[in-house]
């Protein structure tokens, strides 16, 4: 994330992410599933920019906190709330609470990742939301409590507190930082489907098991395998190691899933996959042009939104 200050006011331009590599493993206790999960970020930015406010009071209708969105994603099936089912208004909410800080504040939310994607956009931007506010109203939460709060909002809210790529376990939000890896291109499509995570991890329970090759010992060596590519900047061969286990009870769900796939496998991507629970779909690219090619004639397909972008350190 990249943190701007200009008098009271502060921005940090939030990051979406990929799923390079998502294993699901059996529901656990808690009703969460078990995950191993490679995710990088890409440059496909939201903005949040936070100005402290005094607080009405202590009383529980108090309006602590104004958010302002401005959607610049285009994204149809995307609404974005602005009241307190918003993410960032409850990790505010939750940071405040827990803090006991008594201030308010004041927030500016621009989008530019496409809600609904398997992007990581809400998640991202709840991550902004508690890094600028711990700095703003001067609480200085370390970093692991503010990671502790971030997991309480999201699985995916603690990877987006720090920079770079990382594997994420648990339910995701055990995060292990990877070294810096080398940057790469993508192409990426957002359709006008949309997909809900509850309902794509229940038609994942109902699906047949995978083979045991599929998974253990073999997905841990296809893991080690793209994490070695990623650090070393070999991606030939990349469509070998990654992977989604979530594809398959998307593409159960959604015939669109099945039509951009074909559309990808057509072309000479290193290789593709859905990302998250979908329904953004990407692909990895050789360089800058062979992306900005690529993306050119996926945009005659009608296939829904493409945006070229890179991954980012």
């Amino acid at each position: 994330m990249n943190l701007r200050q200009n008098e009271t006011k502060r921005i940090i331009h939030a990051p979406a992410k990929l799923n390079l590599f998502l294993e699901v493993s059996a529901r656990r206790g808690d009703g969460f599933h078990e995950l191993e999960t490679l995710m990088v970020p890409i440059r496909l930015f939201d903005s949040v920019t936070l100005e402290p406010t005094p607080s009405a009071g202590k009383g529980s209708g108090d309006i602590c906190f104004r958010l302002v969105v401005c959607d610049r994603a285009q994204a149809p099936g995307g609404d974005v709330p602005t009241g307190g089912d918003n993410l960032v208004v409850r990790a505010l909410d939750l940071l405040r609470r827990r803090s006991g800080c008594p201030l308010g504040a004041k927030v500016e939310l621009v989008k530019r990742i496409p809600a609904a994607a398997g992007l990581g956009g809400g998640s991202s931007d709840a991550a902004a939301a508690l890094e600028l506010a711990n700095r703003a109203w001067g609480i200085h939460c370390p970093h692991g409590e503010l990671a502790r709060l971030a997991a309480e909002l999201g699985s995916d809210v603690p990877f987006f507190l720090s920079h770079g790529a990382a594997i994420c376990h648990g339910r995701g939000e055990i995060v292990e930082r990877l070294p810096s890896v080398a940057p790469f291109h993508v192409v990426i499509v957002k359709s006008p489907a949309t997909l809900a995570t509850r309902d794509v991890y229940e038609r994942l329970d109902a699906l047949p098991p995978v083979k045991p090759a599929q998974s253990g010992a073999g997905s841990k060596r296809r893991l080690a395998a793209l994490t070695r590519a990623l650090r070393q900047g070999n991606l030939f061969g990349l469509d070998r190691w990654i992977g989604n286990r979530l594809q398959a009870a998307a593409d159960a769900l959604s015939p669109w899933i099945g039509r951009v796939r074909g559309e990808f496998a057509a072309l000479d991507f290193l290789g593709h996959q859905l990302t998250g629970s979908g329904t953004g779909y990407f692909g990895v690219c050789r360089h800058a042009q062979h992306a900005r090619r690529l993306a050119s004639i996926l945009k005659t397909r009608q296939l829904g939104l493409v945006y070229v972008t890179r991954s980012c350190g």
